[in-house]
């Protein structure tokens, strides 16, 4: 018979890497916001859900259970074998740590699949995150990186977390690049979604001396950046970051890939069309209608995103820590990473 855990041994298993995490609600419940982490084996659809959720409130409780038992019946075969092919321990969770994950947990328990149960579900966890942000004295120094749009913070930001420092990707975790383009081609998450990913990497990297952060403003895409967070940021090392104009322009291409997807860059341009010099903005629209994206973006650099980032630097006063001077990503990545070295 499967057990209940809790949410602190589930996370003792969690940071040991010993049990997958699996959501068993709904997909759709799953995209809006889930355990990071977490993989998704739902007991129901999303139409199924809708159902039973329909009879239980139109017609009685003992009906939705009847037609939830006929929907489970007929997927347990294949249900269960998805289990199967999950080596090691395994923790399941619905919302509420209810019937959902219950049925689940002791189902594959049945078949010999070991399987516990998360006390409160997704409910509790989510309640926990906002407890650590509330909470969570957070030690590292911000190193901040900074510079005009194109001179390729977020690769930089990368491949520092690649070689192991410590690094809070604000971007990543929103789903979005902060800017009018920057849905294009990503899934933005919401501000749960956002939140716990963020807990999640506070931890991990709250014993380091310094962490590397980029320059944001207060929202990026659908989140909301905390001001704990934000205050790190003001108070941190400043590293500004120069490129040339072509370097910025092929860096751009290298992260957007507008051949992908022409038509959401044309419809971004819409909402800041206004605000260019009206030949240039033409300039511009025929362009991308074109396909000649390195144009357009440089004209867009120079015109638009180059003036705007000026503006709001003069808001503050930040000292300029250092500056890296360079010609190339790879030239910045590698003062930027000496710079965390020595600071």
């Amino acid at each position: 018979m499967f057990q209940d855990i809790t949410l602190e041994k589930w996370r003792l298993h969690k940071q040991a890497h010993t049990v997958t995490t699996i959501d068993v609600r709904s997909p759709s419940e799953f995209k809006l916001a889930t355990i990071p982490g977490s993989i998704n084996i739902p007991l129901f659809d999303d139409e199924e859900r809708a159902e039973v959720g329909t009879i239980y409130k139109q017609v009685s409780v003992e009906a939705a259970k009847q037609r939830g038992l006929e929907i489970v019946s007929a997927k347990l075969p294949a249900f269960i074998k998805r289990f199967s092919e999950i080596p090691g321990e395994k923790t399941v969770f619905c919302w509420r740590g209810g019937m959902r994950s219950k049925t689940s947990a002791t189902v594959v328990s049945l078949m010999g699949i070991k399987a516990s149960r998360l006390i409160g579900g997704y409910r509790s966890y989510r309640q926990w995150v906002v407890e650590q942000l509330e909470t969570m004295n957070y030690n590292p120094k911000a190193v901040v990186l900074q510079g005009n749009t194109g001179c390729g913070k977020t690769d930089i930001l990368r491949r520092l977390k690649e070689k192991g420092h410590a690094v809070i990707d604000l971007e990543g975790m929103a789903g979005h690049r902060g800017s009018i383009f920057g849905g294009i081609g990503l899934e933005p998450n919401n501000q749960k979604m956002f939140e716990g990913l963020l807990v999640e990497e506070l931890l991990a990297t709250q014993k380091a001396a310094f962490f590397a952060v980029e320059a944001e403003s207060k929202r990026v895409g659908k989140a909301v950046i905390p001001d704990f967070l934000m205050s790190k940021k003001e108070t941190g090392i400043a590293i500004m970051i120069e490129l040339p104009l072509q370097a910025r322009v092929e860096q751009i291409l290298k992260d957007y890939e507008p051949w992908k997807n022409n038509e959401a860059c044309q419809q971004a341009f819409q909402r800041i069309k206004s605000r260019i010099h009206t030949p240039i903005a033409h300039e511009i629209q025929s362009c991308l209608e074109a396909e000649k994206y390195a144009a357009a973006v440089e004209m867009m650099l120079v015109y638009y995103y180059d003036p705007k980032y000026s503006f709001s630097q003069g808001q503050y006063e930040l000292e300029k820590n250092y500056l890296v001077k360079v010609q190339t990503v790879d030239e910045a990545f590698d003062q930027v990473e000496e710079i965390l070295l020595h600071a």
